[in-house]
């Protein structure tokens, strides 16, 4: 598009020149006869000297003029790599300035646009998808042995550093105090009651198995039913009466278990122990290895599927930044002073080193090209130094040819 428009350009220019050359040859055949026709051929005379002059100041940006090698000619081939240095210059210095960027920056106000756009519920599921493909990439690229063994060490150390029976202690008595012990015996009986009931199959299949084969089937049932069934009254009788002799003793017993695990000697050791052959187990390390290669399947699973918990919450969490963003001056402003900061710190540091991409690009380019790509850029804006040549040129004609018959 640009070439072609370029090449309209060059022909509308010739074309000129053409046309003021002919009526210079008419009219210099016929100023004998006619008076008048002075000044037309006065126009047509300095018209192309202004066209010639014209098109020899375009061309030697680019060429030598007809091929002659004329000094100070085919100035953007010769000087290509100095024309690239002082482009990179004149950007570092004009535009990758600290007042400059923080200048637009500030005018911009970038942090409460971001805001806005990403209130938007579709730009925030897509800025969202984005974060999950991330982290799906970052998951893939991450070495699993090197993964493993930054979390083995964190596990081991910090493991190292709280000591395990007082810890257990401490939570249970959290859990213990104002009657919330209470709440916790509810909570396991229930729990345990549930998981007896969901399991009714499989107990009944392992009692089977643990009766002699010669016990009748029905009996077997029988005995299995009124276990089973006597476990789980026994078990929801003491979550429903709190004063029930087991249920007494079984919170007596952790209460005492509790103020034990934190000031017995004994325990405090033990529990050491305990935790340092955790530590040392040969299944540790394989856990932990099963551990990440779950999570991790499960990040890459989650984050490609639009439907997961992991892109919900992606796309909750996008929506509230945008969401306070949008509505907090005061946020908005500190996130755009951290971003003026932070442009300005890059720009002082790799400043130099950004302008000099430019002039290491231009270096590269070949000389050929370089010439056509920026003919293509802006020839077709200089073909007009051309065409206003020729008729600024034929204006002065005419006035120096008018001053000339007054004098």
């Amino acid at each position: 598009m640009r070439r072609r428009d370029l090449r309209r350009m060059k022909q509308l220019a010739v074309a000129l020149l053409v046309v003021v050359a002919v009526v210079f040859v008419v009219t210099r055949l016929l100023e004998d006869r006619y008076a008048w026709i002075g000044y037309v051929r006065a126009f047509a005379e300095a018209a192309m000297v202004g066209a010639l002059a014209d098109w020899f100041a375009v061309t030697a940006l680019f060429r030598h003029p007809l091929g002659i090698p004329i000094p100070h000619t085919a100035i953007i081939p010769t000087r290509k790599d100095d024309i690239g240095r002082g482009l990179g210059e004149f950007v570092q210095q004009n535009f990758l300035t600290p007042d400059v960027l923080g200048e637009k920056i500030r005018a911009a106000q970038p942090a409460t646009r971001a805001g806005t756009w990403l209130v938007d519920p579709a730009n925030a599921t897509r800025v969202g998808d984005l974060f999950g493909r991330l982290v799906a990439a970052g998951s893939e690229v991450l070495r699993d042995d090197d993964i493993q063994a930054i979390l083995e060490h964190n596990l081991r150390d910090r493991a190292r550093r709280i000591a395990a029976a007082p810890l257990v202690g401490r939570l249970l008595e959290g859990a213990s105090g104002d009657g919330r012990l209470d709440v916790f015996v509810d909570a396991v009986l229930g729990k345990v009651g549930s998981v007896l009931v969901s399991n009714r199959t499989a107990l009944r299949q392992a009692f089977a198995g643990e009766s002699p084969w010669w016990v009748p089937m029905t009996i077997d049932n029988r005995v299995f039913e009124r276990l089973f069934n006597g476990f789980v009254d026994l078990v929801g009788a003491m979550r429903a009466d709190r004063s029930h002799a087991l249920r007494v003793s079984l919170t007596s017993q952790l209460t005492d278990i509790v103020a034990r695990l934190q000031s017995d000697p004994e325990l405090v050791a033990r529990g050491e122990q305990l935790k340092e052959e955790l530590l040392a187990h040969p299944a540790v390390q394989p856990w932990i290895a099963g551990a990440w290669a779950k999570a991790k399947a499960e990040i890459v699973a989650q984050s490609a599927d639009p439907a997961s918990e992991l892109r919900a919450r992606l796309h909750t969490a996008v929506s509230e930044v945008g969401q306070r963003l949008a509505n907090d001056p005061s946020l908005a402003n500190k996130t755009d002073t951290w971003i003026e900061r932070g442009v300005g710190s890059l720009v002082s540091q790799y400043g130099e080193e950004l302008a000099g991409i430019i002039s290491s690009t231009v270096e590269r380019w070949d000389t050929a090209e370089t010439v056509e790509r920026i003919e293509t850029q802006i020839g077709r804006d200089l073909q007009f130094i051309r065409i206003n040549g020729t008729i600024v040129g034929g204006l002065a004609g005419v006035a120096i040819y008018v001053v000339g018959r007054l004098l």
